[in-house]
């Protein structure tokens, strides 16, 4: 939206500064995108008077001349046909910027003499495209700013531009008078009344509108009133300055009427020249397959249900959108049907966007112009049109009803004051919305018909504080809820998520922040992909479900990875996964990826492929940090996309699952493109035991000051029996004493036969109240003994 500062003070007596404008309306909520100020650029130029000019010896085109400038008597050399002795002229001294040939004007010599400035052009100074000779000006006084002088003699020239930019909401501010009223509320000046002295009927028109039944719901109101006799021709000129000003080309004074009242009032109008409308005028729905050429010279077909103006022999005009060229104003129209209507904003967007149009019409119908002032609006443009061009005037012609628009909500001083945080007194609060056209009565607020965005109180509230400004709010602390230390903000697991991330990062893992959702392949591959977790609106085939793991999306992102190159990868994420679809059926988790090798090539040979005891370290590491206790049992048995004999559980018993990690199944990282061997691991956080104390304070250093003693133990048993089993038996039979328990030695063969095997463990036992005597290791040393042989059908080796 454009306007210029001449344009604006039509509407708004104010002595503001281009500047102050600026500042208040970006925080009015319309935004300056620009400001074009012919003034700044013309700023160092000013007035002087040729004494004398006398042709130059070595060129017969160029005379030297003194010239009389705010430094004194100047010598200036200037190739101008009209340059001569006795005239007013521009002048740029040394060190001026001269816009027009993008140059600073330094001193220089021509042909041997020197010259100390220029005397400019029109087009020199990008007034005009005027070059033929220097500027003559009629008045002016020797050393006075040039832009002074055209802010007397003309104005129009040194306008400054104003560009906003219009949020959807605002329609109103698209017309200059809408921005005015804003400025006028903030106190930049004054809203100057906006009258209009209808023109009087002359005459009952023949020409008759009507709105078919199926269309009155998307064009409830449409009027026009007939001008016979009117005189079209280019427009006055500060018509077509204000219109070039804002990027707009003049075409005729018909056209420009129209056009200026689009940005002046918002209002849209179109006008028809009546002697190529056939008939009558009808406001209908398009059947489907009719063609329209506009005045854009594009033809276009009209699909079923789009709204058309016909005459009798077919369409004429897309409503609200463009008009028909056949019954376009020429310089040779004499006798103009104007029309004013108001068209559904939802039906004009469906309407623009399907034909591809973009029109000021349309841009301003989509969003919402005021209907209450459709037939007011006819009127200000038929006097303008009458006042210029002359003609007779028709009474008014008119099909449908103005829709009704009128809504009230309540003004609640007290509750505008908590809700902004400012202390807004109620009668300014009052003032401030009748300045913006509501009218009051009593607490409830009456929304003027030009704000289609005020639908509730809220948004009387939002108007106050709008006005009021924001920049104006200080910012206040906030009272404590409770004397002493506050409360922490983050939830136990909350903390735990926060520390694992950390965890992580610093143990080399890359954080991926994947989509909660994936394709139904990679939920079956990892437990999911079932009705419950498949979503009934999905925003593409690949993201079907809600995933149950976060393995899918690392793996996902690992593979993409790989395909450009990058085959050695950490990757971690701590999200949700989800065992079905309602609220509550998620599970909070942490895992992490690692691919390829643990590090690049090296001459010392450190690097290796990773393996599974890289991913149970990290695993380790994270389950520390997080607060899981030390002690835990590494179990099997986890579910199908874990390779079978690579994995384990960490686990605090048999149901209480701390962890899974291991090496991922060949078949799942096929399917998931994944080249070479993988390892991963999955915490659940949740599962961790919360620590008995709820304070900061770390507990005090258990040390004990007694001998630990360390005993050793071979089995033999089974072959099939896994090591683990014998380790977590032999853990179990004193958990108070026994402090840890490692395998140290396998040995197959020999005397124990087929099918045996002898596992040799240590057992180390930590007393914490009296040192260990003899009988009591014998004691202990018998439960290990009787537990790992019920647990494994071990004997004991000799």
């Amino acid at each position: 939206m454009k306007f210029t500062l001449s344009w604006l003070k039509h509407h708004l007596d104010t002595d503001a500064s281009v500047t102050e404008i600026a500042d208040a309306l970006t925080d009015l909520g319309l935004e300056v995108e620009g400001i074009e100020n012919p003034a700044e650029r013309l700023a160092n130029f000013t007035i002087g008077y040729v004494q004398s000019a006398e042709k130059h010896p070595d060129a017969d085109k160029l005379r030297v001349c003194q010239v009389d400038t705010k430094d004194g008597p100047t010598q200036i050399i200037c190739g101008a046909p009209n340059a001569r002795a006795g005239i007013t002229v521009v002048i740029a001294a040394p060190g001026t910027y001269v816009p027009g040939i993008d140059t600073t004007i330094g001193v220089g010599k021509i042909r041997g003499i020197e010259s100390y400035g220029m005397m400019c052009s029109e087009r020199e100074m990008e007034l005009s495209d005027e070059h033929d000779g220097i500027i003559e000006l009629p008045s002016g006084e020797v050393g006075q700013s040039f832009t002074d002088w055209l802010a007397l003699h003309d104005p129009a020239k040194v306008d400054p531009v104003i560009e906003i930019a219009i949020t959807p909401n605002r329609p109103d501010a698209l017309g200059v008078r809408g921005v005015a009223r804003d400025l006028a509320a903030r106190g930049l000046g004054t809203l100057k009344p906006l009258t209009v002295d209808p023109v009087p009927a002359s005459f009952v028109a023949d020409l008759k509108v009507s709105i078919d039944d199926d269309t009155l719901d998307v064009a409830p109101f449409f009027c026009g009133r007939l001008i016979r006799g009117v005189k079209n021709g280019p427009s006055p000129a500060w018509l077509q300055q204000q219109l070039r000003a804002i990027g707009l080309r003049p075409i005729s004074f018909l056209v420009d009427v129209t056009n200026w009242f689009t940005y002046d009032l918002n209002r849209p109008l179109h006008v028809f020249d009546a002697d190529k409308v056939t008939g009558n005028i009808r406001v209908h729905r398009a059947k489907g397959g009719e063609t329209l050429t506009a005045l854009d010279d594009k033809t276009y077909t009209l699909q079923p249900g789009q709204m058309v103006i016909s005459d009798d022999n077919g369409p004429e005009s897309i409503a609200g959108i463009m008009g028909g060229l056949d019954t376009g104003c020429t310089m040779d129209t004499v006798n103009v049907f104007v029309e004013s209507a108001y068209w559904d904003p939802i039906q004009i967007a469906h309407t623009g966007r399907a034909l591809k149009i973009n029109s000021d019409a349309r841009y301003r119908f989509e969003r919402g112009v005021d209907p209450a002032f459709t037939p007011e609006g006819l009127e200000h443009a038929v006097r303008m049109i009458s006042d210029h061009a002359g003609g007779a005037v028709s009474e008014l012609i008119k099909a449908g009803q103005v829709p009704d628009t009128s809504r009230a909500y309540r003004l609640d001083a007290k509750r505008v004051i908590s809700l902004v945080g400012m202390d807004i007194p109620e009668a300014t609060q009052r003032q401030t919305l009748c300045a913006l056209g509501f009218r009051l009565d009593g607490n409830m607020a009456h929304v003027p018909s030009w704000r289609p965005d005020v639908q509730g109180e809220a948004d009387l509230v939002e108007e106050v504080a709008r006005i009021a400004s924001l920049t104006k709010l200080q910012g206040k602390p906030l009272p404590r809820s409770a004397p002493g230390v506050p409360k922490p903000i983050l939830t136990p697991g909350q903390v735990r998520q926060q520390v694992a991330k950390r965890t992580a990062a610093a143990l080399g893992y890359n954080e991926c922040v994947t989509y909660s959702f994936v394709d139904a392949q990679a939920a079956r591959l990892f437990g999911g992909g079932d009705d419950a977790t498949m979503l009934e609106n999905p925003i593409s085939s690949e993201m079907s479900h809600m995933r149950p793991n976060l393995l899918p999306g690392l793996l996902r992102a690992a593979a993409r990875n790989q395909a450009r190159g990058f085959m050695d990868m950490a990757l971690f994420e701590v999200g949700a996964g989800f065992h079905g679809g309602e609220p509550g059926e998620q599970h909070m988790l942490i895992s992490g990826v690692l691919i390829g090798r643990t590090g690049p090539k090296d001459v010392h040979g450190t690097s290796r492929p990773v393996d599974l005891y890289d991913a149970k370290a990290d695993a380790e590491a994270v389950l520390a940090a997080i607060g899981a206790p030390a002690k835990v049992q590494i179990l099997r048995g986890a579910e199908g996309w874990w390779h079978p004999g690579r994995h384990g559980k960490i686990c605090l018993g048999p149901k209480k699952v701390l962890a899974v990690f291991g090496e991922l199944h060949p078949k799942v990282l096929q399917e998931m493109d994944i080249k070479g061997a993988a390892v991963a691991f999955t915490i659940w956080p949740d599962e961790v035991p919360l620590p008995r104390s709820k304070t900061a304070t770390r507990p005090a250093l258990a040390a004990t000051d007694l001998q630990a003693v360390e005993r050793d133990f071979a089995f033999v048993v089974d072959a099939e029996v896994e090591a683990l089993t014998l380790v977590n038996a032999a853990a179990g039979a004193d958990k108070a004493l026994i402090a840890d328990v490692r395998v140290f030695d396998e040995f197959i063969g020999g005397s124990l036969g087929a099918g045996k095997k002898s596992l040799a463990v240590t057992v180390r036992l930590q007393p914490t109240e009296a040192t260990l005597k003899d009988t009591d290791i014998e004691a202990v040393s018998a439960k290990i003994v009787d537990k790992v042989t019920k647990a494994t059908g071990g004997v004991l080796r000799g």
